[in-house]
């Protein structure tokens, strides 16, 4: 159940009307997701729509490497609907089965090329260190040029405000689907001092790379 009110349409004030009719006629096609929250102030349900129609339509980066840095950041913040909606855009835009699944239990995925295993590691550096190595940082620059690794650092910020506040507000998954991601055993949150227990973010495994320091957590 959703902790605040999710509106449909014709429950909407105008000013909310109006930021639905712009969102469906958009790229997007319909209102899922954190918008559905957004929506309680239409400015910024406005703002929002755009920037995510911009970071994830309009910027220089191939559908392939938006949506692997965006399931990657479903992953580490535990973003049941993030992921159930861009796994599947991963997988239309050409990341395998085995990839998907990989980064769904935190393994190192088999990548198809070199630049996509540095994707993949800048994006879990920045999501699990709040900064990325200059091994990775310089990778991925040669590949995507200084406007490219602008506007994935953009993306990768833009889809964590997204999953924190699907979480937040628990915006239930569409379709009455069950939640695609699971904890993952071995990685302990140690103790809480809330009465509900919360879960953990999840450790990507790093990526392997033959010519590049990964850092953070070593697999076992």
């Amino acid at each position: 159940m959703p902790r605040i009110p999710l509106f449909s349409p014709d429950a909407m004030t105008d000013d909310q009307r109006r930021v639905y009719e712009n969102i469906i006629s958009g790229p997007r096609k319909t209102l899922v997701g954190p918008l559905r929250a957004a929506l309680h102030n239409p400015e910024l349900a406005d703002r929002w729509q755009r920037l995510g129609e911009l970071l994830r339509f309009r910027t220089s980066l191939s559908a392939r490497t938006s949506e692997l840095a965006i399931v990657v950041t479903a992953r580490r913040w535990n973003s049941q609907v993030e992921w159930y909606i861009h796994s599947q855009a991963a997988r239309k835009a050409g990341i395998s089965d085995a990839a998907l699944e990989a980064i769904q239990e935190a393994r190192s995925p088999q990548l198809d090329s070199p630049s996509e295993t540095a994707i993949y590691e800048f994006s879990r550096q920045l999501l699990e260190f709040g900064c990325v190595s200059d091994e990775i940082y310089a990778e991925v620059q040669r590949d995507l040029g200084i406007t490219g690794i602008v506007e994935l650092t953009a993306l990768i910020g833009y889809y964590t405000m997204v999953s924190m506040t699907l979480n937040a507000h628990q915006v239930p998954l569409p379709d009455a689907a069950e939640p695609p991601l699971q904890p993952i055993a071995g990685q302990n949150c140690g103790e809480t001092k809330h009465a509900q227990a919360l879960p953990c973010l999840t450790s990507l495994a790093p990526a392997h790379l033959p010519s590049l320091a990964a850092t953070g957590r070593t697999e076992t």
